[in-house]
């Protein structure tokens, strides 16, 4: 099983790394999304561009992370109709493990970008509260990627809820993965939780 660990998920991991007028109420909320991913990918790539330490870099990236990306909710649709059956306690140590592994997907593939710079195209309406923010990002001496970033303001407050690159969804391609894992493994989401946390300790795992 991949956990975001996909060539496309990576990708689409670092895009969340890049990334009044007279108005009617639907065309100001997606100029407002569109404003939204400018100033988030704007304060990011400043990041991603500077000479400073890798290890500061990680630092500063997080909190911006926290703060524009609904990792929760991205993680209860990655369990998909899991959720429901999983205990409370199941619930928040789900949470927990979902949020180390998706943070260090991205924050893991800073040092290998650089010189990066993104442009936005058009904003479309994909449901209720949520905008879809066409983008391409430019890497040096590689081809550029189109990508879409999916907003919701459902929560009060613009948050990216998925990246879409390569013609696949992040998080639905997770849920899939998720899902796979933990009917293989007779619907037991506990064995989910224990593969995550594999996961985590090989990661946080001095190097020999």
């Amino acid at each position: 099983m991949k956990f975001l660990s996909s060539r496309r998920v990576v990708l689409g991991a670092f895009a969340l790394l890049c990334a009044g007028g007279l108005f009617s109420a639907p065309a100001r909320a997606a100029e407002n999304a569109k404003q939204f991913i400018q100033v988030f990918g704007n304060q990011l790539v400043a990041i991603v561009n500077s000479p400073i330490p890798l290890a500061e870099k990680k630092e500063k990236v997080l909190p911006l992370v926290q703060k524009n990306v609904d990792i929760d909710g991205i993680g209860r649709y990655c369990l998909g109709r899991y959720w429901k059956t999983a205990s409370p306690d199941q619930q928040q140590r789900y949470l927990g493990l979902f949020h180390q592994v998706l943070v260090n997907a991205i924050t893991d593939k800073l040092g290998e970008y650089r010189g990066v710079n993104f442009t936005l195209g058009n904003v479309t309406s994909t449901g209720a509260d949520e905008y879809a923010v066409d983008s391409t990002l430019v890497r040096p001496q590689q081809p550029a990627a189109a990508m879409q970033w999916i907003v919701s303001e459902a929560s009060g407050s613009p948050k990216v809820v998925d990246v879409i690159g390569e013609g696949a969804s992040l998080r639905l391609t997770q849920r899939n993965d998720y899902s796979s894992y933990i009917a293989r493994n007779g619907g037991s989401v506990g064995a989910l939780l224990d593969a995550l946390q594999r996961q985590l300790s090989h990661h946080n795992a001095p190097a020999n």
